[in-house]
C-alpha cells in the first residue's frame, strides 16, 4: 500500500513537472519565433530600400544621358543619326518606366505602392518636370523623324536643358528621403530587437519565480502528503473489511426487494438515449416484451406508432434531468388500448452516469369509466342545449313576426291617418283668430310628435333594410335614423368592408343586440357621441359600440337583476347565446362604455 501510494505521487509529480517545463519551453520558443518573424519582416521591408535608392540614382543618370543624346543629335549630324535616335528612344522608355515604378509601385520590382507623405509630395512636385522633359523629348524625336528645321529643335533642346537641372535637384531630394527612411527602419529594427531581448529576459524571470520555484515547494508538500496518505490508507483498509460485510447483507436485501418489484410493479430502467437496461417481468408481460427485442428502444417497445415513438424519445431527451410524470395511452400488439400513469425519475448511478427509472400504474379501467361518465354528461348537456336553442329560436321568430305585423299596421294605418289630420288642422279658419292660431300651432306640434313617435316605433319593430340588404345596410340605416330622431352624433363604420349575408335569425339577433346597446347609451348613459364599428375575420364577426356617456360599474349592475338596466344587460347576454356568440362589457364611471359582440361566421 505504501509503495503504491508513493508511485502514484511520483507519477503525479512528474506529470505536473512535464507540463510546467513544456509550458516554459513553449513560451521561450514562441518568443523566439515571434522575434524572428518581426526581424524577417523588417528585413524584407528593407530589401527593397537599396533597390529603390539604386533606381532613384539611376533615374538621375538616365536623365543626364537623355540630355546628352539630345545635344549630340541636335548639334552633330552624321551617318549614325538613325542609330542614335533609336538608342535615345530606348533610354527614354526605360526612364519613363522606372519613374512610373518608383512613383506608383511595382509588384515585379517589389516596389511598394504606399509611400510616406514626404515622398508623395516630392513625386507630386517632380511629376510636371518629368512630364515636361518626356513630352519635349518625344517632340524632338518626332521633329527629327519629320526632318524639320533646326530652329524648332533648338527651342525644344532649350526646354530640356532648363528642366534637367530642376529634375536632378528634385531626384536628389527623393534619393535623400529614401535613404533617410531606410535609416529610420534600421533604427526601428534595432529598437524592436532590444524590446524582444528585454521581454525574453522578463519571461525567464517570471518562469523562475512563478513556475520553477513554486514547483519545488509543491514537490515538498506532495511528499508530506504521501506520508500522511499512508496512514490514512491503513485505516481505510480496516474500514473496507467492515463495509464488505455490510455490502453482502445489502445485496441479500436488494435481491428480496428486486423479486418483489419484478412481480408487483410496472417498472423499467433505461439509459438517457432510451435504450432498455432492465424491465420488470410484469411490465414485460403487459408490453409483450421478450429477450429477442433487447436491441429495441423503450419507445419502440411501448408503441408501434412511429410518430408516438419520436414524441416519447423527445420527452426522454428533454426531461432526463428534471424527470416527468403524466398519463399516456398506448396500443399493444393485440390492438388493445392501455392507459398508463407514468413517472420518469432520473437516478445518478455514478459520476456522469445517469439512468432513468420508469414506474407505471395501469389506469385503463379508470379511464374507461371516466370517459363513459364524460360521454353521458356530454349527451345530456348537448340535448338540453339543443332543446333550449329550438325553444329560443321559436320565441324569437314569433316575436319578430308579431312585431313585423304590428309595424305594418302602424305604418299603413295610424301613420297615414295622423298625417292627414295634420294637413286638415292646418287648413282650419275660425273667427277667433288668436285662439285658433294658438290651438292650431299646438295641434301641429302634437301631430308632428305623434308622427315622429309612430315612425320611430315602426323602424324599431322591423327595418325593411334587414331583409332586403342585410346586416351592414340595416345597421347603417339604424344609426342614421336614430341620429336624426335623437339629435345625437351616432356614426357607423364598416372597418373591414364586410358584405356577406348571414342566416336571417343571426342577422335579426345582431340587429337587436346593436339596437339595444345604442338605446341603452341614449337612455341611460346620457352620451352625446356614439360610434358603432363592424369588423370581421375568416371565422368571427365583431361589433363594437362605444359611447362617451357617464359609464357605470359593471359588477354592481349585474347584481341588480330586477332593475331596468340590469335586465337589459341580461337580455343581451341571453340573446347573444342564441347565435353562439359572446358579449364583453367594459365601462369606467365618468368616461364611457364599450360593448363588444363577437359572433362566429359559419361557412
Amino acid at each position: 500500500m505504501k509503495k503504491s501510494n508513493q508511485e502514484a505521487a511520483e507519477k503525479i509529480t512528474f506529470k505536473n513537472l512535464r507540463r510546467l517545463y513544456f509550458f516554459a519551453l513553449l513560451t521561450i520558443a514562441l518568443t523566439i519565433i515571434i522575434s524572428q518573424f518581426l526581424v524577417q519582416y523588417n528585413l524584407n521591408q528593407q530589401l527593397s530600400d537599396s533597390k529603390i535608392i539604386n533606381f532613384s540614382g539611376k533615374q538621375r543618370m538616365l536623365s543626364q544621358k537623355i540630355v546628352k543624346e539630345v545635344l549630340i543629335l541636335h548639334y552633330v549630324s552624321d551617318s549614325a543619326t538613325a542609330k542614335k535616335t533609336s538608342h535615345l528612344k530606348e533610354v527614354l522608355e526605360i526612364w519613363k518606366k522606372n519613374q512610373n515604378a518608383l512613383k506608383n509601385g511595382s509588384d515585379s520590382l517589389a516596389f511598394p505602392k504606399e509611400k510616406s507623405e514626404t515622398l508623395s509630395k516630392l513625386y507630386l512636385e517632380i511629376n510636371p518636370i518629368f512630364n515636361k522633359i518626356a513630352q519635349t523629348t518625344d517632340s524632338f524625336l518626332l521633329n527629327l523623324q519629320q526632318k524639320k528645321s533646326a530652329s524648332e529643335n533648338q527651342k525644344l533642346v532649350q526646354i530640356i536643358l532648363e528642366n534637367e537641372g530642376v529634375f536632378l535637384s528634385k531626384m536628389n531630394q527623393i534619393v535623400t528621403q529614401y535613404d533617410l527612411e531606410a535609416h529610420e527602419k534600421v533604427t526601428e529594427q534595432r529598437r524592436i530587437e532590444y524590446w524582444i531581448f528585454g521581454f525574453t529576459l522578463l519571461v525567464l524571470l517570471l518562469e523562475f519565480f512563478f513556475i520553477f520555484k513554486p514547483t519545488n515547494k509543491k514537490i515538498e508538500r506532495l511528499i508530506a502528503q504521501l506520508l500522511s496518505s499512508e496512514k490514512k490508507a491503513l485505516k481505510l483498509a480496516y474500514d473496507t473489511e467492515i463495509i464488505s460485510e455490510i455490502k453482502e447483507n445489502s445485496v441479500k436485501e436488494l435481491k428480496s426487494l428486486n423479486y418483489a418489484m419484478e412481480n408487483t410493479l410496472l417498472y423499467c430502467r433505461i439509459s438517457p438515449d432510451g435504450s432498455i437496461i432492465h424491465i420488470g417481468e410484469k411490465f414485460a408481460k403487459l408490453l409483450n416484451y421478450t429477450k429477442f427485442l433487447s436491441n429495441k428502444k423503450f419507445s419502440e417497445v411501448l408503441t408501434e406508432d412511429e410518430k408516438e415513438q419520436v414524441n416519447f424519445d423527445r420527452l426522454i431527451f428533454e426531461k432526463q434531468r428534471s424527470g416527468w410524470q403524466g398519463e399516456i395511452k398506448i396500443v399493444n400488439k393485440d390492438e388493445k388500448e392501455i392507459w398508463l400513469d407514468l413517472s420518469m425519475v432520473p437516478v445518478m448511478i455514478k459520476k456522469d452516469e445517469l439512468e432513468l427509472l420508469i414506474v407505471c400504474f395501469n389506469i385503463t379501467e379508470r379511464k374507461k369509466a371516466q370517459r363513459e361518465v364524460e360521454r353521458l354528461n356530454l349527451e345530456n348537456t348537448t340535448e338540453k342545449i339543443n332543446q333550449q336553442k329550438i325553444i329560443s329560436s321559436k320565441i324569437v321568430e314569433n316575436q319578430e313576426n308579431e312585431q313585423n305585423r304590428i309595424a305594418k299596421e302602424i305604418h299603413d294605418g295610424i301613420g297615414q291617418m295622423l298625417t292627414g289630420l295634420k294637413f286638415s288642422l292646418e287648413s282650419i279658419n275660425l273667427d277667433d283668430r288668436e285662439k285658433s292660431e294658438q290651438k292650431i300651432e299646438y295641434l301641429k306640434k302634437l301631430s308632428l310628435d305623434i308622427i315622429k313617435g309612430v315612425r320611430t316605433a315602426t323602424f324599431n319593430l322591423m327595418p325593411p333594410e334587414l331583409s332586403d340588404h342585410g346586416i351592414v345596410s340595416s345597421l347603417a340605416k339604424l344609426t342614421q335614423e336614430l341620429s336624426k330622431l335623437t339629435g345625437k352624433e351616432i356614426l357607423f363604420y364598416n372597418k373591414t368592408d364586410f358584405d356577406q349575408r348571414l342566416d336571417s335569425l343571426i342577422e335579426i339577433n345582431i340587429y337587436r343586440l346593436t339596437q339595444e346597446a345604442i338605446n341603452n347609451a341614449i337612455k341611460y348613459a346620457e352620451s352625446s357621441h356614439i360610434i358603432v364599428q363592424l369588423s370581421h375575420s375568416e371565422t368571427l364577426l365583431s361589433i363594437i359600440v362605444d359611447d362617451n356617456g357617464k359609464g357605470f360599474n359593471v359588477n354592481s349592475v349585474n347584481k341588480k337583476r330586477n332593475s331596468e338596466s340590469g335586465m337589459g344587460l341580461l337580455f343581451m347576454k341571453e340573446r347573444i347565446q342564441y347565435i353562439n356568440g359572446r358579449v364583453f362589457m367594459n365601462s369606467i364611471p365618468g368616461e364611457g362604455t364599450r360593448i363588444t359582440f363577437n359572433i362566429p361566421i359559419l361557412k
